[in-house]
């Protein structure tokens, strides 16, 4: 992947940056054109736990590129998880699925930018120029869209809840719950409640299944 003339003009702060993909050749390109266009920190993982690992090592993170699909992160609901554990991270998806209704569910999840892996090298610097501006993202022809009622419900829930519903989307009781996250058993059933609330549903089958609908279909795997 070769990029147009750097952008260190644009992004001069920009120091951390996380590449998140399970292929090992496209994730060092990548890493590599990064490395080549700015002088920054650049980390590689390919898992969604080895993200939010690095995350909390390193929560000056500047910028995550993370790839749709790949090991614990099935779709958006990876994003969903990122964007409610560190906040404070600007996140770009980087995909070779290149469905517009899917592009713009990521921006309503949260992510700054959606870039697709075809790509060329014009529309990745631009995508960048964008999200170092604290604008969002999409490749040219795919409009912005309003926002979506089930994604925002979601976004109204704390880290801690995020968590827990993740859990229980996971098949946790609340016991395995409550040792999981160091807290106890009344405090896991008070985060239920409001995540029901928050939501608007009445069981924890429902509210799991209210984060498994960001689970998406990997085109590129059959």
């Amino acid at each position: 992947m070769l990029w147009p003339a750097p952008l260190a003009r644009y992004i001069a702060a920009m120091t951390h940056i996380l590449i998140a993909d399970d292929h090992p050749l496209f994730r060092q390109a990548l890493a590599s054109a990064v490395r080549a266009a700015i002088d920054a920190d650049v980390v590689e993982v390919a898992s969604l736990d080895a993200v939010h690992q690095q995350l909390s090592a390193q929560p000056d993170t500047d910028l995550l590129l993370l790839d749709l699909h790949m090991p614990g992160s099935h779709g958006l609901a990876g994003l969903a998880s990122v964007r409610a554990r560190h906040p404070q991270v600007a996140v770009a998806m980087v995909s070779g699925n290149d469905d517009p209704q899917v592009m713009r569910k990521a921006l309503a999840a949260g992510a700054q930018a959606f870039i697709p892996k075809s790509a060329p090298p014009e529309q990745l610097a631009d995508a960048l120029r964008a999200v170092f501006a604290c604008e969002v993202w999409l490749p040219p022809g795919v409009q912005l869209s309003g926002s979506d009622p089930a994604i925002d419900k979601l976004g109204t829930l704390t880290p801690q809840q995020f968590r827990v519903l993740e859990l229980v989307a996971s098949g946790k009781l609340n016991k395995q719950i409550a040792d999981t996250l160091g807290i106890q058993e009344r405090t896991v059933k008070a985060h239920l409640q409001a995540i029901f609330d928050k939501l608007g549903v009445r069981n924890r089958t429902q509210a799991g299944v209210a984060l498994r609908e960001l689970a998406l279909a990997d085109p590129s795997r059959g």
